[in-house]
């Protein structure tokens, strides 16, 4: 059975449940799930170079630039499993970012990303992480009552804590930045390949209408011609 590209971009404020359904479309579809987070933390630890330069950056507290973001992404992307689709969960950020991404797209014969963009008000946003705690040690994360008090990890059994950026004066900040970084690239992708999700609803909801929408005419067609060309440079055709 021919294997058709995939290539997604999640956009949506922190809490929005883009991480969920990342993880749930992977499955669905067989491509990974690449959070912009865990590579960096991947590439921190791996020892190399460009590994040593990320770990510099992120233990002196300053934000990952553009070029160094891309140069992360660039190496991830190249992986074999990455060879037919993926997913991509907080990158790009930038109208820049975006525009490498699609020029790195084109030099890896792959379509251009299926954008959509998961919407939830301020309120529920703050609900959400307000309920979110972290396994110390396993780096877990897990939605508890939001009274609960010594809840530990179902996986190893360490004490759950409330991240600092997760308490309410902190979210509604990350929210600012979100949204005032975030126009220009909604505006973008806006048009083409794009979606506005109303991530308020159950994730099982969202996962179906995302998949729904991955399986219309027009985007099945486009998969079918994209695969023909990926094929063709992978020498499998």
């Amino acid at each position: 059975m021919p294997r058709f590209s995939t290539v997604l971009v999640f956009l949506g404020p922190p809490g929005a449940g883009k991480g969920t359904q990342a993880a749930r479309i992977s499955t669905s579809l067989g491509v990974p799930a690449i959070s912009t987070g865990e590579i960096l933390r991947d590439a921190a630890k791996s020892g190399s170079e460009l590994g040593k330069l990320v770990e510099s950056v992120m233990a002196s507290g300053q934000l990952v630039s553009d070029d160094l973001i891309n140069r992360v992404v660039t190496e991830r992307l190249h992986q074999e499993d990455c060879r037919f689709g993926f997913i991509l969960d907080g990158y790009p950020r930038t109208v820049a970012q975006g525009g490498f991404l699609r020029t790195l797209l084109e030099e890896l014969n792959l379509p251009e990303p299926v954008v959509f963009n998961f919407d939830l008000s301020i309120e529920k946003i703050v609900y959400r992480l307000g309920r979110r705690r972290q396994c110390g040690k396993c780096g877990g994360i897990f939605g508890v009552n939001r009274n609960a008090e010594s809840i530990r990890c179902p996986q190893d059994g360490t004490l759950l804590v409330q991240r600092a950026d997760d308490k309410p004066e902190a979210i509604r900040q990350r929210l600012e930045v979100y949204r005032a970084t975030s126009a220009d690239l909604i505006e973008f992708y806006r048009g083409r390949n794009y979606y506005e999700i109303n991530a308020s609803r159950k994730p099982e909801q969202i996962a179906e209408e995302l998949l729904s929408l991955l399986s219309s005419p027009i985007h099945a067609g486009t998969a079918r011609r994209q695969y023909v060309r990926t094929a063709v440079a992978h020498g499998i055709a």
